[in-house]
């Protein structure tokens, strides 16, 4: 760990020591494990609070995004459109014509410097890469070419080995005045005609190596969004229409115009009940109505071209989710109604009272169930330590089921117990032994098949479960989660009943639950003390409902069958004759 540190301070010499203390803790524990790329190459990673903190390939030392949103300006960074982290995460690199310019000139670096690349308007990095040339070679090559062989990306395999948090909302640094960025920008344009230039009807594509820097105006375009406040959202309607915006281009004017119409629909025109939403009805229905007086909206005059293309980008703001529901035809399916751009949007004057009506249904709206994520793991006991101490785990060890097959094969294969005649057995030593068989197979077996080892190294692991609710920490609680019990009981005069039991577990509020069954099914519904368990309750409903509550469950909660116990209680439609 000290030779890690080392190693770390001298790869990044910007760190101070208190934020090396922090990287790298002395007393919390800090896994390595091994991966391999497609390539083949091998490639250790170093984890920190179950999150990859830095990777190492060929002795080179290279953070995460995980470690960059901890440490933003720990390398040089060049911005790139947001349409175009898809790309990188497929395994693109990324050429020079995404790359954004600003006003005060690109970082300088020189070839083989390690980068990292942002998203217009976020400082928060999105990928790690290598520049191909310099920034001296860039510019004379006129942007043109590839500019940063990428490494890793937010999104990609490395980025799911932790906690899948996606990027913090950093504001990009304002260092100068903006009357001395305007005095950089015309000595530049002086000498640097070339890189400047503009074309007079740019096009934007999604493949990064054609996408263009919007008629190279985007030097004016990341000036105007720099000094704008940090929630898009939250800009004033009346920006549209005042003097400041006049100085604006014609493009960011409609760009702006587009963002309020956007949040304007959101927020006072649909519906959680309108959803699923044809794109072209959001644009056509909604979004043209909240246009002010004297406006028109022109999607071909904005900088995105494609409406298409716009959702795109507040896709990735995690606003909503846009999917093709039908084969050409996109859909609004799902809108985060708690979203901070969405909240801090000011409706304009003029449409107060339109909105008003919509604006008593928002307690709804916040109010929708997003399913857990519910992930199996397990804990190292005592008696299986001699079998885990040497990949660097102890006693209370948390592993993931893939972790604890990639520890069992790098074990089996570095004490060379495959079988030489069989390749699907795992020859039993001395340690498999004692940590994987009973007493009484012990002199039995001296050979395991491959699954077979695996599970009962699984059987005899310390089994947990980590919840994860949107938008909360991740929890991690011992046991397998309990399941949805649904069970139906006999009552006074033959009457049956449906008994729900934890709905907390999962973050059903079970009065909600009991309240939405009472109003389907037209039948009396009950809350009360779950038996043997603190601080939980069940539902009771009159008669056998479970056909309703399975619908509930899997169909509108999402729910995953297998966490669902007692549906096939249901009762059995009869023959119509």
């Amino acid at each position: 760990r000290r030779k890690l540190r080392s190693d770390v301070a001298a790869a990044f010499p910007s760190l101070s020591t208190e934020q090396l203390a922090e990287l790298i803790p002395n007393k919390e524990e800090l896994n390595v494990i091994k991966i391999y790329s497609h390539k083949g190459e091998a490639i250790t990673v170093y984890m920190n609070h179950r999150n990859p903190i830095l990777f190492e390939v060929e002795k080179v030392l290279y953070p995460t995004v995980y470690t960059l949103w901890i440490y933003p300006d720990l390398l040089p960074a060049f911005s790139t459109w947001p349409p175009v982290l898809q790309k990188l995460a497929g395994g693109a690199d990324l050429m020079l014509p995404g790359v954004v310019v600003p006003p005060p000139g690109l970082p300088r670096v020189q070839r083989g410097t390690l980068c990292a690349v942002t998203l217009l308007g976020n400082r928060a990095p999105v990928a790690v890469g290598v520049a191909v040339m310099s920034t001296e070679e860039m510019l004379a090559a006129g942007m043109k070419g590839k500019g940063f062989a990428v490494l890793h990306t937010h999104l990609d395999h490395l980025w799911e080995y932790g906690d899948k948090s996606y990027p913090p909302t950093l504001a990009p640094l304002v260092t100068d005045s903006a009357a001395k960025e305007s005095a950089v920008d015309e000595e530049e344009l002086e000498g640097k005609e070339s890189v400047t230039s503009c074309s007079p009807e740019p096009e934007q594509h999604l493949d990064i190596r054609d996408l263009s820097l919007k008629d190279r105006e985007s030097c004016a375009e990341v000036l105007g969004k720099e000094e704008l406040p940090e929630s898009r959202a939250a800009e004033p309607a009346e920006d549209a229409s005042t003097e400041e915006a006049d100085s604006r281009t014609p493009q960011e004017q409609m760009d702006a115009l587009f963002n309020q119409c956007f949040f304007h629909a959101l927020k006072c025109k649909v519906k959680k009940s309108d959803l699923p939403l044809l794109t072209s009805t959001f644009l056509g229905s909604h979004m043209f109505s909240c246009c002010p007086a004297g406006k028109q909206l022109d999607i071909k005059k904005s900088s995105y071209k494609k409406f298409s293309k716009f959702l795109q980008c507040m896709q990735h703001q995690k606003i909503l989710q846009v999917k093709e529901l039908h084969k050409g035809v996109e859909s609004i399916v799902e809108v985060d109604w708690k979203h901070p751009d969405i909240k801090a949007f000011a409706v304009p004057e003029g449409f107060s009272s339109a909105c008003a009506a919509q604006d008593s249904k928002s307690e709804d709206r916040e109010q929708v169930y997003h399913p857990p994520e519910i992930i199996p793991l397990y804990g190292v006991s005592t008696k299986m330590i001699p079998l885990f101490q040497e990949s660097g785990h102890r006693k209370g060890s948390i592993l993931s089921s893939s972790d604890v097959r990639n520890i069992i094969i790098n074990y089996v294969k570095s004490n060379e117990l495959v079988d030489e005649t069989n390749k699907n057995l795992v020859k039993v030593n001395a340690i498999l032994c004692d940590c994987l068989l009973d007493k009484s197979e012990q002199d039995e077996i001296s050979h395991l098949k491959w699954d077979e080892l695996l599970s009962r190294c699984l059987e005899r692991l310390q089994p947990l479960h980590q919840v994860t609710f949107p938008g909360q920490e991740p929890v991690v609680r011992k046991g397998n989660i309990e399941p949805i019990d649904i069970s139906i009981a006999q009552r006074s005069s033959n009457k049956k009943v449906t008994i729900i039991k934890n709905l907390e577990l999962y973050g059903l509020d079970p009065q909600c639950v009991a309240n939405t069954l009472q109003q389907k099914v037209q039948a009396s519904a009950t809350i009360t003390p779950a038996p043997g368990a603190k601080d939980r309750v069940q539902v009771q409903i009159q008669g056998n409902q479970i056909h309703h509550l399975a619908k509930m469950l899997l169909e509108e909660y999402q729910l995953p069958r297998k966490y669902i116990q007692g549906l096939e209680k249901a009762p059995k439609l009869g023959r119509k004759k």
